[in-house]
Parts: C-alpha cells; sequence; structure tokens
C-alpha cells in the first residue's frame, strides 16, 4: 500500500515511464472525423459526463478513427462504477467475472462500458503460470491507461472536447506504424497469454511491425497459450480469421511459433502443395468477403481450415477397408475431438462443419433423384461453395463444380437435360467446357449465413 501511495505522489508507475499527465491532441493533431463515431456511443460519454463522471471513448475504437476507419464497435470507460453506469440506462446489463463491465444496448448495437481499471492488486487469483484470473480492482485513468495492452490501444477520446488523450506514446507509434506493448513484455504476456494473439492480429490487421522488445518473448512464451481456457482461445482465433487479413494472421502466427496447437497439423498442410493452395484460396475469399462488408460463416472457415486433416483421415479409413460415408463420418469425428482441448468449437459450427463435409460425396453422385435431393439441403449454398473450393484449388476437376454450377441454375428441363448426359467417371481428365457468357458463379469460399 505504502509502494502503491508514493507511486500515485510522484505519478509514475514502477518500470512504465508511465505519467499522470498525458499529451492532448485536439483536432487539427488527431484528424478524427466526428461522423465516423457512433452516435450512441456520444450518447454514452455525453449521459455519464452530465451525471458528474468522466467519460471516454477508448481502445481500438479511437485507433481506427485515428488511422481513418469507420469502427466496428465502440468502447467507453469511465470513473463511474458497473452499478452506477446501470443506473443511468435503461437496457443496461453487468456482465462478466474476471472483468466485471457494462452492457449497454440501443436497438442492435451494443456500447461497453468498463470502469478504469486500478493497479493489478498482488492478491489477485493467479493461476500457476501467472495468468490473473480475476481482478475487478478500480482507479485513476492513468492506472487504467497501464493496464491496457498495447499503446496504440491506451487512448481516450472526448467527443465533447473533440480531444484524444494519450499516455503512453500511441500517437507516435501509429505514426510509426508499430505495436508496442505496455511495460514489460515478459509479465503482460504471463498476466495474459491471449495477448500474444492479439499483437499478431493487429500488426497483420493494421500493416504494423511488432516493437523487438515487444516481439523477442514470443517464441519462448507461446507455450503459455495452452493455460488459457479453449472458449477464449477460440474467440481471439475467430476474430483473428475474420479480421480481414486472415491469411496474413496465419502467415505471421507461423513466423511467430504460435500456430502450434491452436489448428493442430496446419502448419504441414501449408506446406503442401495442394493443402497451402485450399488454405490460401478459402482465407483469401473470406478476407475479400470482409473488406465487401459480405457475412462471413465461421462453419465454412473452420470446415476449410481442417479440411486436408479430415482427408487424409478419410482415405486412411477407406484404405483400411470402410465404406466411403462412414469412414467420412469417422474422419471428421477424429479431427474435431483433436481440437476439442484447445479450440473450444461450438456445437452448432461444429455441425455446420460435418454438414459441409458430409456433402461433398454426395456432389459426385449426378443420377438418378440425388442431385434433386440435394438441393433441397439447408445448408447446399455451403456445400456447394467448398465444392468450387476443391475445384480451384485442383483437388477435384473442375468439370464438376461447372456441372453443379448449370444444375443449381438450370431450370426443370434443363436439369433433367444435365442429368441425361453420363458424367465422366472414369478417371480420365473430363473435357473443360467454356463458360456461357451472362451465367453467374458463386465466388470460392464466400458461403453466406442462411
Amino acid at each position: 500500500m505504502i509502494k502503491k501511495f508514493i507511486r500515485r505522489i510522484l505519478g509514475v508507475k514502477s518500470g512504465s515511464g508511465a505519467t499522470t499527465e498525458p499529451l492532448v491532441f485536439g483536432p487539427s493533431d488527431h484528424g478524427i472525423d466526428l461522423d465516423d463515431v457512433s452516435p450512441n456511443a456520444i450518447r454514452v460519454t455525453e449521459t455519464l459526463q452530465r451525471a458528474g463522471f468522466k467519460a471516454f471513448i477508448v481502445g481500438g475504437a479511437v485507433r481506427d478513427l485515428v488511422l481513418g476507419h469507420r469502427p466496428k464497435d465502440f468502447d467507453v470507460a469511465t470513473n463511474a462504477t458497473p452499478e452506477e453506469v446501470k443506473r443511468l440506462f435503461r437496457r443496461a446489463f453487468i456482465i462478466g467475472r474476471r472483468f466485471q463491465i457494462v452492457h449497454v444496448m440501443f436497438g442492435q448495437e451494443l456500447i461497453e462500458v468498463t470502469t478504469f481499471r486500478g493497479a493489478s492488486a498482488e492478491e489477485a487469483p493467479k493461476d500457476a503460470h501467472g495468468r490473473v484470473l480475476r481482478d475487478n480492482t478500480f482507479g485513476e485513468q492513468h492506472e487504467d491507461a497501464i493496464r491496457r495492452d498495447f499503446t496504440v490501444n491506451a487512448m481516450y477520446y472526448d467527443p465533447e472536447r473533440q480531444q484524444v488523450l494519450d499516455y503512453h506514446g500511441g500517437m507516435k507509434d501509429i505514426r510509426s506504424k508499430t505495436m508496442r506493448i505496455i511495460g514489460l513484455p515478459e509479465a503482460r504476456y504471463r498476466e495474459d497469454p491471449v495477448r500474444m494473439l492479439r499483437v499478431v492480429r493487429f500488426a497483420a490487421k493494421l500493416g504494423f511491425s511488432i516493437a523487438g522488445p515487444t516481439r523477442a518473448p514470443i517464441k519462448v512464451m507461446a507455450p503459455l497459450i495452452n493455460n488459457v481456457p479453449a472458449a477464449r482461445v477460440f474467440d481471439e482465433m475467430l476474430k483473428l480469421l475474420t479480421s480481414g487479413h486472415a491469411l496474413a494472421c496465419l502467415q505471421q502466427l507461423r513466423s511467430e511459433g504460435l500456430h502450434h496447437g491452436l489448428l493442430p497439423l496446419l502448419d504441414v498442410v501449408l506446406e503442401q502443395p495442394l493443402g497451402e493452395r485450399f488454405v490460401t484460396l478459402a482465407l483469401a475469399s473470406t478476407d475479400e468477403r470482409v473488406r465487401e462488408g459480405k457475412p462471413v460463416s465461421p462453419g465454412f472457415l473452420f470446415a476449410s481450415l481442417l479440411w486436408h486433416q479430415v482427408l487424409e483421415k478419410w482415405n486412411a479409413y477407406k484404405a483400411a477397408g470402410e465404406l466411403p460415408i462412414p469412414a467420412l463420418h469417422l474422419a471428421a469425428d477424429d479431427v474435431l475431438d483433436s481440437q476439442t482441448d484447445k479450440l473450444a468449437i461450438q456445437r452448432r459450427i461444429a455441425t455446420d462443419m460435418r454438414d459441409i463435409w458430409a456433402m461433398q460425396p454426395r456432389f459426385e453422385r449426378r443420377i438418378g433423384k440425388s442431385p434433386h435431393k440435394l438441393l433441397e439441403h439447408p445448408r447446399l449454398r455451403a456445400g456447394y461453395d467448398f465444392l468450387l473450393l476443391r475445384c480451384a484449388s485442383g483437388e477435384l476437376d473442375a468439370e464438376l463444380g461447372e456441372w453443379w454450377t448449370d444444375f443449381i441454375d438450370a431450370d426443370g428441363p434443363g436439369r433433367e437435360e444435365l442429368l441425361s448426359k453420363k458424367p465422366a467417371d472414369d478417371g480420365a481428365p473430363a473435357k473443360r467446357r467454356r463458360r456461357r457468357g451472362g451465367r453467374s458463379r458463386s465466388k470460392t469460399g464466400g458461403e453466406t449465413s442462411e
């Protein structure tokens, strides 16, 4: 307690170099366009300020606004306690155990409000590796700034005064395109190993480099990810894969040695020509959809990333004498079971993955009523896009994907005509047909949520 009191008097946190007085940037310095700020986030800060509290938009939203990007989510930080925040808003809910926060709802938009965090209490519960399990210590704004992970995420924006408060040189790091952790990297990674995944995601997403001291401990401390609850790792991986820069993120994960255990054997797949092309096409298509503002299905994405593990096991089961369909289900079980300990894939997403994989043999049965029945499958679009991905990667002949494109687009008589033609099933390369003008084709890997 005495040390904490002395640090407050001096205005310095031990070993951090942070002071209680931030740099203040006005509109001409930060360049934030107020039109890019959520009106509901402004409403939350104004309501708190009128009630006598401090309130700022904070974190990634400020970073993105300074970069000229329109943020998807807005967080607010305040010196009001969660209970005081809840009393000011009609639809406000206190959630969380590790860190208590308030969700304020405006229709479909959610504004997350956190109380300024104080210096981490030494008696806060930690696991054997130093990861903080629960810590709801509240404090001053400058203490809250040092509790944040990276300098570019530790800036506070007041929409009323149109000022940015910067405690850790975040504005300077944005201008130099540098990701830098606040405090001692080793200690911060021990507190929360997910920060190692976050720095990779932000660096890839923003096109920033990782500062040397921030990067240096990652390879050695990467195994600490194994101590993080699987559900939290899955959430972070999903953010990474739907960031619009998934391919760059995975490449950075590999370069930092963080991919091991997150997606088992993914590094091996990426070193095989067929697997590398398949995964690259899937991630590139996902990135394109995110940039275009189109929805992305997590089930389709993870089905794509794990397909070549399923394919390898599927072939092994068939070689051992299993019939194709049971062999595929066994392979899917094996691959999904191998993910349970590392990635807590939600049951809904796992079901989507199974449906997508299970449809693949059915696309090769182009006789009788089978194709018509497949058209009625609720996940047809996902399975069809997955088929096109397999064709584009060279796993299957392009003729199969073209046939299904024609069959889906055709009317009744047209479908019967396609069924009357004998498919090329003798193992020889199928004759490729020139596409007719005006016919639309679904983008490979671009499955939408239905």
